[in-house]
C-alpha cells in the first residue's frame, strides 16, 4: 500500500488533500524510529505477521519517516512482559492480548475477551462504535498505556487433551493451559490452569507438565505441533469467541507524536485488524482438514460442560464486578451491547450460517 493510496482509503486526505499535497506532507513529517516487542513467536505468521503488517502500513504511508522495527516474543522482553515494557517506557509500542495481564486486573480480559463474551464482529463493533474503546482506555490510563484496535482470531477452538473430556469431571484436577482470566472459571470447575507463552506450550505438553493446552485454532495450532502429543481437539473455545488483540503505546509517547502519525498508526492497526481475520478465515479450513487426516480426533464439548462453565463464568464476572468498580463498568458496558446485537444476530445471521453451514457439509 502506497502512501497516497493509505490517505485516500483512511480518508486522511479526503478533506485536507484540497489544501495541503502530498509533498508538503511528507516534508514536514518528522522521522521517528519505534521498537515493538510481541508476545508471538515468529513462526506464527498470522499473529506475528499482524504486528509485521501493522509496521508496515505506518512505514508505507509515512514514506518511512516513521518506522516500527518488530521483535518477537523473547527478543527484547518475554512475551507476557510486553505491556511491562510500554508501560515503563523501554518500549514505545507492543502487540500483544491485554487478558494476559489479568493478574494485574481482572478488566485487563475485555481488550481481549471475556468468558463467554460475543462473537468477532460484536466484538470489535463494541470496541470501534459501542464505547468500548472509550471506557477501555480509560481504564488503561491508569498503567500508562493507550490501546489501539491491532487484530482479532476469530472464534478460537477448546484445546488439545491427552485423554477425552466427556464431563465435568474429567476437569477436575486436570492442568491445563489457558491464557487470561478464562483460568480463573476453570479453577472453579476443578482444573489447574496455567498461563504459558505460545513458544513454550509444546515443551510442557510433551514432558506432560501439562496435560491440555489451547492457543487459537487449526492454523496455529497446527505449526505449534499439539496435534503430536495431545490428539483430542475439543471446540468451542468458550473463553474466546472473539477475541481482539490490540497494540498498546506508551501514554507520553502517543500524546508526543504528531496527529498526523497518530491517525497512521491507528489506521494501520484497523488494516493489520482486517488482515488478521481475513488470513485467520482463509487458513483454517485447510488446516483443520490437514489435522483431521494425521489423526487428530475432533470433539465438541458436551452440553452438560458448556452449561457448566457458563454458570461458573457468570458466577465469576459477578464475583469480580462486586468488587472492582473499573471492571464492573467495562462488563456492563460490553454486555448490554452484546446482549442487544445478539437480539440482531439470531434474526438473521445465525439463521443462515446454519442453514449454508448444513447445505456445505453436504
Amino acid at each position: 500500500m502506497k502512501r497516497r493510496d493509505f490517505i485516500k482509503v483512511t480518508g486522511l486526505g479526503a478533506a485536507g488533500a484540497a489544501t495541503m499535497s502530498a509533498p508538503a506532507i511528507a516534508q514536514s513529517m518528522p522521522e521517528i524510529k519505534w521498537r515493538m516487542p510481541t508476545s508471538w513467536p515468529k513462526s506464527l505468521d498470522t499473529l506475528y505477521g499482524g504486528a509485521e503488517m501493522m509496521s508496515k502500513v505506518v512505514a508505507e504511508a509515512t514514506d518511512n519517516k516513521f518506522q516500527i522495527q518488530t521483535f518477537a516474543g523473547g527478543e527484547i522482553v518475554p512475551g507476557l512482559q510486553v505491556l511491562d515494557a510500554v508501560q515503563n517506557g523501554t518500549v514505545e509500542i507492543g502487540h500483544t492480548a491485554s487478558y494476559y495481564y489479568f493478574g494485574k486486573d481482572p478488566t485487563f480480559t475485555f481488550g481481549s475477551s471475556v468468558p463467554f463474551g460475543p462473537n468477532m464482529r460484536i466484538n470489535q463493533a463494541w470496541y470501534m462504535l459501542g464505547g468500548g474503546k472509550e471506557v477501555l482506555n480509560e481504564f488503561y490510563k491508569k498503567y500508562n498505556v493507550v490501546s489501539l484496535l491491532a487484530g482479532n482470531t476469530g472464534c478460537q477452538m477448546g484445546g488439545w487433551f491427552r485423554k477425552e473430556i466427556t464431563a465435568v469431571d474429567d476437569l477436575k484436577g486436570l492442568k491445563f493451559r489457558i491464557g487470561g482470566f478464562a483460568g480463573r472459571v476453570m479453577q472453579k470447575l476443578g482444573a489447574v490452569p496455567q498461563q504459558i507463552a505460545g513458544g513454550d506450550i509444546y515443551p510442557a505438553l510433551e514432558k506432560g507438565t501439562i496435560d491440555g493446552a489451547e492457543w487459537v485454532g487449526p492454523y496455529d495450532d497446527e505449526k505449534l505441533g499439539f496435534y503430536k502429543v495431545a490428539p483430542h481437539y475439543y471446540y468451542p473455545g468458550w473463553w474466546e469467541g472473539g477475541p481482539m488483540l490490540l497494540s498498546f503505546v506508551n501514554l507520553d509517547k502517543w500524546n508526543a507524536l504528531p496527529k498526523y502519525y497518530q491517525s497512521v498508526l491507528e489506521q494501520a492497526g484497523h488494516y493489520a485488524n482486517n488482515w488478521m481475520m481475513a488470513k485467520y478465515d482463509q487458513s483454517n479450513p485447510q488446516a483443520l482438514r490437514r489435522l483431521l487426516a494425521n489423526g487428530t480426533k475432533l470433539h465438541a464439548f458436551s452440553p452438560p460442560i458448556m452449561e457448566a462453565s457458563l454458570k461458573a463464568a457468570k458466577e465469576l464476572h459477578n464475583e469480580v464486578a462486586a468488587g472492582n468498580a473499573d471492571f464492573k463498568k467495562v462488563y456492563e458496558s460490553l454486555t448490554a451491547f452484546s446482549n442487544n446485537s445478539y437480539q440482531w444476530f439470531q434474526v438473521a445471521e445465525v439463521g443462515y450460517d446454519n442453514f449454508m453451514a448444513r447445505h456445505a457439509q453436504s
